[in-house]
């Protein structure tokens, strides 16, 4: 009946509300949780066979009852190993390309900034650190976050235990985009959470470092596992185990929940193909919408939110604290159950045949130093427990009853079967051959003999083994993109609306170049200013491609490249140099790169021949064939010729008859050309280059002829004159004023 449910029930399975996350919606997540299927139990025994802890408690018991010795021979520790190995060796980088024909050069400042994310926020250690457990029991984790310590870098990426996190399995999607919550729990020191929530620091010292006791999400994994690798290494507790427990030390256990919210929004959808939701407060949509550009459309979508508990109270419940509306975890993924989504990984089929093999072991060494005895009561002057004693010595001293010996029927046998133990050691070798047929590890792969004979068979094999492995590196693929994708929408939003200049570095082939973003712009029709190269306009995608990340990548590609060079016509040969260099790891790259440029471009003795040959056999062609354009130049070059020597030859006549005519003007002529850099000659003599004419008449007297007096009454009278016209100045020489 409707009326026998509570309305507390009926709140709990509404979904959050505009005040956030209810006590009851938070015990409904929690109710949830613990009905979920087990399976976190069976992991952390699964990863303890990976560890080598695989023998169980009660075995060992009964083991040391019968004087069995504990054998271990781990053999899914090394595969497990292996396949590790081959995603270090084949490790790809990141690479984000635009979605669409513009957006290049945003396209590779970020990937610039994103392959710095990379290498200083661990996420190549994070995404290793969940790939093992993702291949091992089936899930890991990565946390994609902000560095809360200013003094480190700014982005961090954390593997997280598979036992601190809880998903709606309800949720179809591998990158849980439509799981209702995620919760984490972690413990924490009182202090520690009283200064991330000074608000409630009353509250969390009353809480007294417990408050798990009715809050606890599940009994399914991080207790101990009962197993260990030997009788003194057995284990009764552990790390998990004692923080569910402790209850003394000052310690608070703190959930951390994300949750969605579904709502009704209005969203436009521009001819290009971007969606962006309607802000009625933003006159641009306003303007879009009456111009009838773009229609309006209803839809749902969802909102992040983020709640921390302390058990029954809630210390904080907001928004989430980031642009993108996706978990901060992304779950790496290896095999799912069909029915119930539970995951697993390769050695839930390898744990059996593990244990056939550690049992083989030990039945081999029992029986091999274990004797079967036949005998007649009486038969020994011992007792039971001194005649199994001493008959289990290599060195065994036995002596009869020689009275029983005596009488009719009586025995005493001693046997060794030795026959079992081969046929045990039969199913050992068979139990060590299963483990690699069910994991698709062969001990090729691993870099052991196999039972290849030839190169091609092993590269086979190994090819074969790495097929095998295909759907779990498309997984582990699939969530280091993600990885990826939440790196770049930090790095997008720390970006948005602020100009800035990317440097790209360069190498050795392509040289260093400068990316501007987000920087304003105006437009000159209509006046509207715009970030050119914005990076939130900007459509991208994350690709994972094939680079040479790793040494092993580069050695490969710089040992095919150095094939194909040999190979190639000398011509080709300076081209594809610097690019075989730009793969080795030689000091001072640049600087030989840029030395063979220098000599690439200098012209060889060779080519010089050929250009002057060219530049001949061209001059002669221009005279065979246009001789009247040879015959003209010539003729013009012989004009020019005598037209530059006739007018210097009346150029110095003429300074020449300047200077016979005012002698004085000799001495400012000189001085004209020591300022233009003339040098009077060393020894003093007759100058070379102004040759004296021969019969010079001297200089006559400078001073002027007397005035003549006139003849004849009749002529007007002759003014009178000076009798030089140097009288009346003082400065006589041009010198004088000079200082002496």
């Amino acid at each position: 009946m409707i009326n026998s449910l509570s309305p507390d029930t009926g709140r709990a399975n509404e979904q959050p509300g505009a005040d956030g996350l209810s006590l009851a919606q938070f015990t409904r997540f929690f109710q949830e949780i613990q009905n979920q299927p087990a399976w976190r139990a069976k992991a952390d025994t699964e990863m303890e066979y990976v560890d080598g802890n695989q023998l169980n408690s009660d075995i060992l018991q009964k083991m040391k009852a019968i004087g069995m010795p504990p054998a271990v021979e781990p053999l899914i520790g090394p595969a497990i190993e292996s396949v590790l190995g081959l995603e270090a060796k084949t490790r790809t980088d990141w690479r984000i390309t635009a979605d669409g024909l513009d957006g290049d050069d945003v396209a590779d400042a970020l990937n610039h900034k994103v392959n710095q994310a990379e290498r200083q926020s661990g996420a190549d250690k994070a995404c290793s650190d969940a790939f093992k457990p993702q291949l091992a029991v089936g899930l890991g984790w990565v946390e994609v976050a902000r560095e809360s310590d200013p003094f480190k870098f700014q982005y961090r990426c954390d593997a997280v235990h598979r036992n601190e996190v809880f998903w709606d399995m309800l949720s179809k999607k591998p990158d849980l985009s439509d799981a209702r919550y995620l919760v984490r729990r972690r413990w924490t020191d009182v202090e520690q959470a009283k200064l991330k929530f000074p608000q409630h620091k009353e509250l969390i010292d009353r809480a007294n470092g417990r408050w798990t006791d009715q809050f606890e999400l599940s009994v399914d994994g991080g207790t101990s596992t009962d197993m260990a690798l030997s009788w003194d290494q057995e284990r009764g507790w552990s790390i998990e185990e004692q923080e569910w427990r402790d209850s003394e030390h000052g310690r608070v256990c703190l959930f951390e929940v994300w949750y969605r919210r579904w709502v009704s929004v209005t969203v436009l959808k521009t001819p290009d193909g971007r969606v962006v939701e309607y802000d009625k407060k933003n006159y641009m949509h306003n303007e879009a919408l009456a111009s009838g550009l773009i229609r309006p459309m209803k839809t749902i979508v969802s909102r992040m939110y983020v709640s921390f508990w302390m058990g029954p109270h809630k210390l904080h419940d907001g928004k989430t604290p980031y642009q993108h509306n996706n978990f901060p975890y992304v779950p790496f993924w290896g095999h799912k159950e069909d029915r119930t989504g539970v995951p697993f990984g390769v050695v839930r089929g390898m744990v059996y045949l593990q244990d056939n093999v550690n049992s083989a072991i030990s039945k081999i060494r029992w029986g091999l130093s274990a004797i079967r005895t036949e005998r007649t009561k009486g038969a020994v002057a011992y007792t039971d427990e001194v005649f199994r004693q001493q008959i289990a010595r290599p060195d065994a001293d036995i002596i009869l009853n020689a009275e029983h010996m005596a009488q009719p029927g009586a025995q005493f046998k001693v046997f060794r079967d030795f026959q079992l133990n081969e046929q045990q050691y039969k199913m050992l070798g068979d139990s060590r051959s299963g483990i690699e047929r069910a994991s698709g590890i062969t001990s090729g792969f691993q870099g052991q003999k196999g039972t290849a004979t030839s190169g091609v068979q092993e590269s086979t094999q190994i090819e074969q083994a790495t097929q095998s492995l295909a759907s779990l590196m498309d997984n582990f693929k699939f969530a280091r993109t993600k990885v990826g994708e939440l790196l770049l929408a930090l790095i997008i939003e720390d970006m948005a609306e602020k100009p800035e200049k990317v440097t790209i570095r360069g190498n050795a082939v392509v040289p260093d170049r400068e990316v501007l973003i987000n920087q304003p712009t105006t437009d000159e029709q209509t006046g509207v200013q715009y970030l050119t190269n914005d990076v939130q306009r900007t459509r991208l995608k994350v690709a994972l491609e094939d680079v040479p990340s790793t040494p092993s990548f580069r050695k490969q590609q710089s040992v095919s490249l150095a094939e194909a060079f040999k190979s190639l016509p000398p011509e080709y040969q300076p081209v594809v140099l610097p690019h075989l260099l730009n793969l080795m790891d030689v000091p001072d790259k640049e600087e030989i790169l840029k030395a063979i440029q220098e000599v690439k471009d200098r012209p060889s003795p060779e080519m010089e021949k050929i250009k002057a040959d060219n530049e001949f056999r061209d001059r002669e062609l221009m005279m065979r064939y246009n001789q009247d354009k040879t015959q003209a130049e010539i003729a013009k070059l012989k004009a020019e010729t005598v037209q530059t020597g006739t007018q210097s030859a009346f150029s110095a006549m003429q300074a020449g008859a300047q200077v016979a005519q005012m002698p004085q003007i000799a001495a400012i002529a000189d001085a004209i050309y020591k300022l233009a850099g003339y040098q009077p000659p060393t020894p003093a003599g007759v100058d070379p280059n102004f040759p004296m004419p021969q019969g010079v008449l001297p200089p006559v007297d400078s001073a002027m002829p007397p005035v003549h007096q006139n003849t004849s009454p009749q002529f007007p009278p002759v003014p009178q004159q000076a009798s030089s016209p140097m009288t009346g100045i003082e400065t006589v020489q041009v010198n004088d004023n000079l200082p002496a």
